[in-house]
């Protein structure tokens, strides 16, 4: 048993509506404000935890048993390798670390980042209790925090900022530009827009013989020029997409100028507020690795891995819908089979298509990574027309 197991630092989750949770304290011990979110996946915490689309949010584990794999230096999805989950919320942290990758404990990890846990929760109740009533502001009090009131500390909650209205990628996104090679001969260029881009998606295309330039969120057309791109791609980011008008004002700049675009993620609200959509917050968002969706263009399920608190609207009211927008005919390419969300948009003609979860796949199922293969498809269709 680890020594992180066996402390008991006494530590109290508090929910804005005045839900409380004790437990014990691990990893870092203090104060963490967030807002409080349940993931269904069974594994994969670390790719979770180091995704930057987590930014300002307190995550809850559906899954009962965290830590068992450690933590390791190959996994983590962000540049730097930093955790931008603002706390985690667990029932039972493993004793041991029991896998041969592992070159730390998770405890370890979440200490020397200065990331607050709590574990000895009843998951199981707080998961429905957010699902019931819906994501919430939140705060983790540990150590000598969680002796203070309770009544002090829900107004501390409570006063934290709103993830409604919340625009965030400037607190993720790069400082400056960065290219990832292409594995051996170099095919396209693609200039991918960093909302808080996860580190699998530049090895998918590199994989694929593409050269990434990684710009910051903003960048606008006339900058990205200069890289004489072939296609154009945005990433996952956390935050209101309804705060992004200058990156939607980027999207249409990108469709007016006909450069293939694929998005996901918060790069599928982009596109689909480019093309007149208009989003909304979600109850308690889609977090897992195990959510199915339809593609009503193929009529394929896929089981994908997401991570979202937004959604576009759809103004056709049916899956599959068509609409018209600025740039041509458009349609709603694919929905979710738990509750009818939009997960996907596309100009009928094919130049333009994003979803909303993420074929990277880290973590997660590989169904959809042959969203990558028709990004190739499009890049191949411009450089034969040129």
């Amino acid at each position: 048993m680890t020594d992180s197991a066996r402390t008991t630092t006494p530590a109290i989750l508090v929910l804005a509506d005045g839900r409380t949770f004790r437990g014990f304290g691990f990893g870092a011990t203090g104060t963490t404000l967030g807002e409080a979110v349940f993931t269904t996946g069974m594994t994969g915490y670390q790719e979770t935890m180091t995704d930057p689309s987590y930014h300002r949010q307190i995550v809850v584990t559906a899954a009962p048993q965290i830590g068992n794999t450690g933590w390791n230096d190959e996994d983590n999805e962000s540049r730097g390798n930093r955790i931008w989950v603002a706390g985690l919320v667990i029932r039972d942290l493993a004793h041991r670390v029991s896998n041969w990758r592992a070159e730390r404990s998770l405890p370890e990890e979440m200490e020397a980042q200065n990331i607050i846990g709590i574990r000895g929760v009843d998951t199981r109740s707080l998961v429905r209790h957010l699902r019931n009533y819906g994501s919430i502001a939140a705060g983790i009090f540990s150590g000598e925090a969680a002796e203070r009131d309770v009544e002090e500390l829900l107004a501390e909650v409570k006063g934290q900022d709103s993830m409604e209205g919340a625009n965030l990628s400037s607190e993720v996104t790069t400082a400056k530009p960065y290219t990832v090679e292409a594995e051996g001969e170099k095919r396209y260029t693609v200039v991918a827009y960093d909302m808080g881009i996860k580190s699998a998606t530049p090895r998918h295309f590199a994989r694929r013989g593409i050269e990434t330039v990684v710009v910051p969120s903003g960048t606008p057309l006339t900058e990205i020029e200069q890289y004489h791109p072939d296609g154009v791609f945005i990433s996952n980011g956390p935050g209101d997409p309804a705060t992004a008008d200058e990156m939607v004002g980027i999207v249409r700049d990108i469709l007016s100028a006909g450069y293939p675009f694929f998005g996901i993620c918060f790069g599928n609200q982009l596109l689909g507020r480019a093309l007149g959509l208009g989003t909304y917050k979600m109850k308690f968002g889609h977090r897992g690795i195990n959510v199915p969706v339809q593609n009503h263009l193929t009529g394929k399920i896929d089981i994908t891995s997401q991570n979202h608190g937004f959604a576009l609207e759809n103004p056709t009211g049916k899956p599959g819908g068509e609409f018209e927008s600025d740039f041509g005919p458009a349609i709603i390419t694919h929905t979710c089979l738990n509750d009818g969300t939009v997960e996907g948009v596309a100009l009928k003609s094919g130049k333009a298509y994003s979803v909303q979860y993420h074929p990277e796949s880290a973590a997660g199922p590989h169904d959809a990574n042959p969203l990558f293969d028709q990004f190739i498809e499009l890049l191949s269709q411009r450089a034969e027309n040129k």
